[in-house]
């Protein structure tokens, strides 16, 4: 069926349930008014319906008319008259039945304003406060917890003035640089307060517009944290302050608001009414955006820990280091006190770039060097260091875990040897042209090192197939022979790896050997297991 034919169809089902087409929206999507009617109700809202030609994204929703008897916040409905009828991502429509599809959305719409008439679903107001509060941006790069005063950077951004609130300012300066934002000499009074109750809006008297709303709506929530946001409001009065900012840390999200000072008009409401001249000061909401390292990293896993605060030392940034220090970094490696160190002396070659996370503009690099500036580049926050040195004349320090990227058996055992007894050790490797990647993690002294597992494969033991694994090796002349393999088993590689790290700080170190199996034209021989050191290896029965 025809687009053109779908929307008819479309048009005139909702034709049969009382909606008449109105005309287009400036995006191009079509409107169509009439009664939203919830269940068994004897009359409706006035709404319109603005439907995607391609039946892509769900039908828009707004009531033109919001019943009066509604209290000013509600669940699910916008100033606007806007219906949150379902969660963007929750649902797939089903282009091949625009009909249904779009029905079945009217209907749940009718469902919710239902809902919303009788007083239900208050509760989703915490969970979409959101939704609630927005107004001029605020950015937090904050590691630490502290309350009361805190710094600010105003930065410019194509004209416009953004607010940076930060522990850290030399930290926060390069990430602005990195947007390429100007740094000015200005700064807000900003202080931070923390509550323990869960933001949502009042139903009687919404949104706040002055000092006596927010407190009065505070006290609601958290009379102790009203008393705290009284207390700076009037000290930024005391400091003559041309307004302060507010910031909120609440267990659900951080939002925040700014309250501008006239001390002019201030100082004559004084000399009539000795009573607070705060109260009726206008609020402005601010929207909190977060930009801390441990945000960023945390976000994506928020019940599990990162790899913030640790001292990590990543050994080798080839084909497969290069994109495990990136997903290291991602994890929160360097971030909130923590250190990554990376760790190789080679340089990158026109051959490595087909495999590796750089690339041309890095040619002649050392990859240490050039994966830490390019680490530095996409977080700037993070501590990296390179060290562009054989690991065998490094001096790395103490460390929490110790990652061998190198896939170099030889030097492999070395670093075994050298730091078994002194830390953690991963290691990371690619087995074939290749037809495995695995790694083995080492945390105890019970546990097989890497040699070990040289002195069982010897033995045809843990093993990764079951057929000898192929030789296959490219290259010629200056180049020299390599083993060939697409860069997609390098990121395969590296996510086992960062896969290991994040489970080994989260205390889950089992199984301690792991492989998973490229070419599927081999049979995986070893499932993951925890193998004990081998009797021969020399290493670990010294």
């Amino acid at each position: 069926m025809s687009s053109v034919a779908a929307v008819a169809d479309v048009i005139e089902a909702f034709k049969q349930q009382g909606f008449e087409f109105v005309g287009k929206t400036d995006d191009g999507w079509f409107k169509l008014r009439g009664l939203l009617t919830p269940p068994g109700a004897d009359k409706g809202c006035p709404c319109e319906v603005q439907l995607d030609p391609t039946f892509f994204d769900l039908p828009r929703i707004r009531l033109l008319e919001i019943p009066p008897e509604l209290p000013n916040a509600v669940p699910h409905l916008g100033a606007d008259g806007g219906l949150c009828y379902l969660a963007k991502g929750t649902v797939v429509l089903d282009i091949y039945d625009p009909v249904g599809q779009s029905l079945a959305c009217l209907q749940r719409a009718a469902a919710v304003i239902g809902q919303i008439l009788k007083g239900e679903m208050i509760e989703d107001l915490a969970e979409e406060f959101f939704a609630y509060w927005h107004g001029w941006l605020c950015f937090v790069d904050m590691q630490g917890e502290d309350l009361g005063r805190q710094n600010c950077i105003v930065a410019q951004a194509n004209g416009n003035p953004l607010w940076f609130i930060t522990d850290n300012e030399d930290r926060t300066t390069r990430k602005l640089h990195s947007l390429g934002y100007e740094v000015t000499d200005k700064t807000v009074l900003t202080y931070r307060v923390k509550t323990t109750a869960q933001p949502r809006p009042l139903t009687s008297h919404w949104p706040p517009k002055t000092v006596g709303d927010i407190l009065a709506w505070q006290s609601t929530l958290d009379p102790r944290c009203r008393r705290k946001i009284h207390e700076r409001i009037k000290e930024g009065q005391n400091k003559k302050a041309n307004g302060v900012l507010i910031i909120i840390e609440s267990p659900l999200m951080t939002y925040g608001f700014a309250v501008l000072f006239d001390h002019q008009v201030s100082q004559k409401t004084k000399l009539a009414d000795r009573r607070d001249s705060g109260f009726g000061l206008k609020v402005m909401p601010v929207s909190v955006i977060r930009i801390d390292d441990r945000y960023l990293a945390q976000r994506n896993i928020p019940k599990s820990k990162t790899l913030a605060g640790k001292r990590i030392a990543l050994v080798g940034c080839g084909t497969i280091g290069g994109y495990l220090s990136d997903m290291l970094v991602k994890a929160g490696a360097g971030s909130c006190g923590g250190k990554l160190t990376l760790v190789d002396f080679d340089c990158l070659l026109p051959q490595n770039i087909g495999r590796h996370r750089l690339g041309f503009p890095d040619l002649l690099s050392n990859k240490a060097e050039a994966m830490a500036k390019e680490l530095k580049r996409l977080s700037p926050g993070v501590d990296v260091h390179a060290l562009p040195v054989d690991v065998r004349q490094a001096q790395l320090g103490r460390l929490d875990l110790l990652i061998d990227a190198t896939g170099e058996e030889s030097l492999g055992h070395w670093l075994c040897g050298r730091y078994r007894a002194l830390t953690p050790m991963l290691s990371v490797w690619i087995e074939g042209p290749g037809t495995a990647v695995r790694a083995l993690l080492r945390t105890n002294a019970s546990g097989a090192c890497y040699r070990c597992l040289w002195h069982s494969h010897r033995r045809g033991e843990l093993r990764s197939t079951l057929d000898p694994l192929p030789t296959i090796l490219a290259g010629h002349g200056c180049e020299g022979l390599y083993v060939p393999f697409p860069a997609s088993v390098s990121v395969q590689a590296a996510s086992l790896g960062a896969e290991m790290a994040l489970d080994w700080i989260n205390g889950v170190h089992s199984p301690a050997l792991r492989t998973r199996l490229i070419d599927q034209t081999h049979e995986l021989a070893t499932p993951d297991c925890d193998p004990l050191r081998d009797r021969d290896c020399p290493l670990c029965n010294s």
